[in-house]
């Protein structure tokens, strides 16, 4: 069910999909790794105010479902997580420096998510002079 906030005078309900893999597509979350990284993610969420709705660590790649408020970039959301969570997981688990020059890849697959498909926003939008 959809939180809608409300902020400054603001009513939102912004929420993304966000999927990354880790640098070369190495299968290299797993064990404790992967249990640190969705503990690391939740904090990161916490400190940001950000609600995760879902998350799931496969050995190659991160699926996130996540809620957040306008103040908020797309780009910067994947920074801060990735940012976050590869300074400290390269910190913990020396065999990511040695296997990794980098944890994550730069690249990411970002969607929105919401309650109203593409097709009623456009018809909404279209029918407004005839009001």
């Amino acid at each position: 069910m959809s939180r809608y906030a409300k902020n400054a005078g603001a009513v939102f309900s912004l929420k993304l999909h966000l999927v990354w893999c880790p640098k070369y597509r190495r299968g290299v979350l797993v064990g404790e790794i992967a249990e640190r990284l969705c503990a690391l993610l939740h904090k990161k969420a916490d400190e940001l105010e950000m609600t995760l709705h879902a998350l799931e660590v496969m050995p190659d790649h991160v699926h996130l479902f996540v809620e957040f408020d306008p103040r908020w970039g797309v780009a910067e959301i994947v920074n801060r997580f990735k940012g976050f969570t590869s300074k400290e997981l390269r910190k913990e688990f020396p065999i990511l420096r040695s296997r990794l020059p980098t944890l994550w890849s730069r690249s990411y697959y970002a969607v929105t998510v919401g309650h109203v498909s593409e097709s009623t926003v456009r018809a909404y939008i279209e029918n407004q002079k005839g009001k």
